[in-house]
């Protein structure tokens, strides 16, 4: 009787987590994606939402929260209701340099989140104005330390990937170049289009899109290989300049003791949308490299990073403004 008794109620234990299972997503399911329309983070984040919705049948949707470099909307994610219905795109600047940027970092990238998938990495492309006098790296850094302080840079805002690479540079180089943060790419864009600001270290497919329109000069790319995209433009390792290298991931995390069969549906899903050969074929066309990494193995490329990029950032002694 008492066998039978506990037999029973295992089974009742059982009955609401293969329901979860079968059901979702029964709703929408949001897409935190911490910076403006426009930037690698968007981009990235419409094309999962986009294909996980058709895999799936139910509409992932984005929902842009931004503040703060990428803290305000990362920290949001964190802190919503492991549910399975918010979810977030995540990234080397979100997650593995805020740590070495934020003394008091309202997160954990390591527990607060549970990775679903990698899908892509891209290198970032430093960019001149057009009529920036300056055509190599070698040359910017040289009127640099002639001229300090004269030059300046766009980023995304504090503690993007966009500021800390190119601070890590300056900062390699020993070269002073001033800071101009903006709320994301786009604005960034527009000064240097206008002409009111001179450089911008930006992810190499947005940056691409300028280049090839003449509306700025490509002059380093951060990855530890030449962009197919712009194979005439050297690295940052080439130039000699310093001994730096960043190829940003992105992918999609769900908050911590998001339920397991909820993660099991979103790797199984998230596993399809990679394999795709459109997005394969979308991502390598921007320049990126499709990566494909679920679970496990995405944790283990999350941690190497937020223990690598966390040191360094300390190491060189840069902040979040």
């Amino acid at each position: 009787m008492q066998a039978a008794r506990r037999f029973l109620c295992a089974a009742a234990l059982a009955l609401p987590l293969a329901a979860f299972a079968q059901a979702y997503p029964n709703k929408p399911v949001r897409i935190v994606v911490p910076q403006p329309p426009g930037g690698g983070f968007d981009t990235v984040g419409r094309l999962i939402a986009d294909r996980m919705g058709k895999v799936s049948g139910q509409s992932f949707v984005v929902e842009n929260r931004t503040g703060s470099g990428t803290l305000v909307g990362t920290d949001f994610a964190a802190k919503a209701p492991a549910d399975g219905y918010t979810l977030l795109v995540g990234s080397v600047s979100n997650l593995a340099l805020n740590p070495g940027l934020y003394a008091n970092l309202p997160y954990d990238s390591l527990r607060d989140f549970e990775p679903v998938g990698l899908l892509v990495s891209y290198s970032y492309t430093l960019v001149g104005r057009k009529d920036l006098p300056m055509k190599s790296l070698q040359e910017v850094l040289a009127y640099a330390k002639a001229n300090p302080g004269k030059l300046n840079y766009a980023s995304a805002g504090n503690g993007s990937g966009q500021h800390v690479l190119a601070a890590a540079l300056w900062h390699l180089a020993k070269v002073d170049v001033a800071h101009v943060p903006y709320r994301g790419a786009q604005p960034a864009y527009q000064d240097l289009l206008g002409g009111r600001v001179d450089l911008f270290f930006d992810l190499s497919p947005t940056a691409r899109v300028q280049v090839d329109a003449g509306n700025a000069k490509a002059l380093a790319v951060s990855g530890a290989a030449r962009n197919t995209m712009h194979p005439q433009v050297p690295t940052v390792l080439e130039s000699g300049a310093a001994e730096l290298q960043l190829e940003s991931w992105f992918g999609l995390f769900a908050p911590a003791k998001t339920p397991p069969e909820a993660l099991q549906k979103l790797r199984a899903d998230f596993a399809k949308v990679a394999a795709m050969a459109d997005v394969q074929e979308t991502l390598g066309k921007s320049g990126g490299k499709p990566m494909a990494l679920i679970g496990d193995d995405a944790r283990a490329v999350v941690q190497r990073d937020v223990e690598h990029w966390s040191r360094l950032v300390k190491t060189l002694g840069i902040r979040a403004e």
